[in-house]
């Protein structure tokens, strides 16, 4: 409440990073379990995915980029094949690897769209496009609108 009452031009983003920081200390003490852990290899693969994919959000800066966009590269990075990690991550959850992957970063950019003045050109580059078009063309598959007209109705 302090903060507020200041005259700092960058109170806001002040703020914005003191709820990271909470964010993020609470995730330390009880790290999310969003599935009990079984004791066979798939389920351990299964889970370790899911904690993987969940440790790249939240995306705090425009300069932040996921490293892992691919089921493929989730695989690699957790040393296993592509096709075990898809297998183990059906039958855990019933989704698919590539649609935990959709869906999260779907869930990302709706926050950072509602809760960012960042460009769209920033928040796709965060998200790991490449390119502008290819995020809006993305989230338009699965939304049936473009970012824009998504910002512009969160409002």
């Amino acid at each position: 409440m302090e903060e507020m009452d200041t005259d700092y031009t960058g109170k806001y983003d002040l703020l914005r990073n003191y709820l990271h920081i909470l964010m993020h200390e609470a995730l330390k003490i009880a790290p999310a379990n969003l599935y009990d852990k079984k004791n066979n290899a798939s389920a351990r693969v299964a889970t370790s995915f899911l904690e993987l994919l969940e440790r790249q959000f939240p995306i705090d800066s425009p300069e932040q980029s996921l490293k892992l966009k691919t089921a493929h590269e989730y695989a690699q990075n957790l040393a296993v094949h592509t096709n075990h990690l898809n297998r183990a991550v059906k039958e855990l959850t019933g989704k698919t690897t590539t649609q935990h992957i959709i869906d999260r970063v779907l869930k990302e950019a709706q926050a950072l769209l509602k809760h960012t003045d960042w460009s769209i050109a920033q928040i796709a580059t965060g998200l790991g496009f490449e390119e502008p078009a290819y995020f809006t063309n993305f989230f338009k598959k699965h939304y049936g609108s473009s970012p824009a007209n998504a910002r512009a109705h969160t409002v």
